[in-house]
């Protein structure tokens, strides 16, 4: 978890020899303590490097992965041991990497699973309702006593040369972004080295780039966005387009399954549930200047006119020039399709 993705063939995956047939199962008795499976990752903001209390008790087995590769293991170790709740101890970026090991661990077999929000953005545990106080002891008490939130990650499967669907080099998570979301990605960077995490550096990477939207020339890189095509469905329909700038780039793409989103802002309107996206193209300064009522639901009519785009849909294919973003990390440019994975119960107060 210390070096990052950014070619689909360094994903790391379980020797097929060592993959379980099938997650070991048990009926607990009543009363009986649940085995915990934790991946701890100490590079997390808020684990700065801390030792984790590994003596907790018995039933509980913590694995602190220091790199990808190691990931697999950690997780396959899990399910032979029947784990009754996988407990994330990280970011977003770490609960991208689980989720994307665990693809070929768990299958759609996975056990409950919990979020502890330990990293610079927790944007899941934002929409779970997760207290930035949790404890691993809250949410072993919460698979008992707590509630259980159903979450689908999406999938994105890299399409190859040939254009089809390469089921090995998939990668799960929960935000997805390309164009300007790219640059804002690069502009959250500086603001965490001011200070500013989870919501507020949300709120703060917005800000900047409106400003840079609204006084940038349409050359500049806020503006420009990237050279992307989008295809929705099983049909790869393309998605329509406004006329306002080149018909080929969109300034900005943003696409989650997630139901709250960090500071409250709502791009994708009254949409909720399933895969939701929204496409803006090259739009005029006018219309920018409009996006802060976009982001706060109060604005919805003939958003489609003025170059926004939000919509649902089953899966789309994205084919594009430039890097896009997945759960704050770059992926390379290229051919994808973005999906729902396993629905998943997570642990919640």
């Amino acid at each position: 978890m210390a070096t990052p993705i950014y070619e689909f063939a360094q994903i790391p995956r379980p020797d097929a020899a060592a993959r379980p047939r099938a997650r070991a199962r048990r009926v607990r008795d009543l009363g009986q303590a649940p085995t915990v499976g934790v991946i701890y990752n100490p590079r997390s903001h808020r684990n700065l490097g801390a030792d984790f209390d590994c003596g907790l008790c018995p039933h509980v087995h913590i694995a602190q992965p220091r790199a990808r590769a190691q990931l697999p293991i950690a997780l396959t170790e899990f399910a032979e041991r029947g784990i009754d709740l996988l407990v994330i101890n990280g970011g977003d970026g770490t609960v991208r990497d689980v989720l994307t090991c665990g693809q070929a661990i768990f299958g759609d077999d996975w056990p409950a699973v919990a979020v502890l929000p330990k990293g610079k953005t927790n944007a899941l545990t934002v929409d779970l309702g997760i207290p930035d106080d949790w404890t691993l002891q809250d949410a072993i008490d919460a698979l008992d006593h707590g509630e259980r939130t159903w979450r689908r990650p999406m999938v994105v499967s890299s399409q190859g040369e040939t254009g089809k669907h390469d089921g090995v080099s998939r990668i799960a998570g929960f935000i997805l972004g390309a164009g300007a979301f790219t640059k804002a990605t690069q502009a959250g960077q500086s603001a965490h080295k001011l200070g500013a995490f989870d919501s507020m550096v949300v709120a703060v990477t917005a800000l900047w780039a409106l400003l840079q939207s609204l006084f940038a020339g349409r050359a500049n890189a806020w503006r420009k966005g990237a050279r992307m095509s989008i295809g929705l469905g099983t049909a790869n329909a393309p998605m329509a387009h406004s006329g306002h700038g080149d018909p080929e780039m969109r300034q900005l793409l943003f696409a989650s399954t997630l139901e709250r989103m960090p500071a409250g802002i709502r791009p994708f309107g009254a949409l909720k549930n399933g895969l939701k996206l929204v496409a803006v193209d090259q739009i005029s300064r006018r219309t920018t200047a409009l996006i802060p009522l976009v982001l706060l639901g109060k604005l919805r009519g003939s958003l489609r006119s003025r170059g926004i785009h939000q919509l649902a849909a089953s899966q789309f294919c994205l084919s594009i020039d430039d890097p896009f973003i997945l759960d704050g990390e770059a992926f390379p440019p290229g051919d994808y399709r973005i999906e729902q994975g396993p629905e998943l119960a997570f642990v919640t107060p």
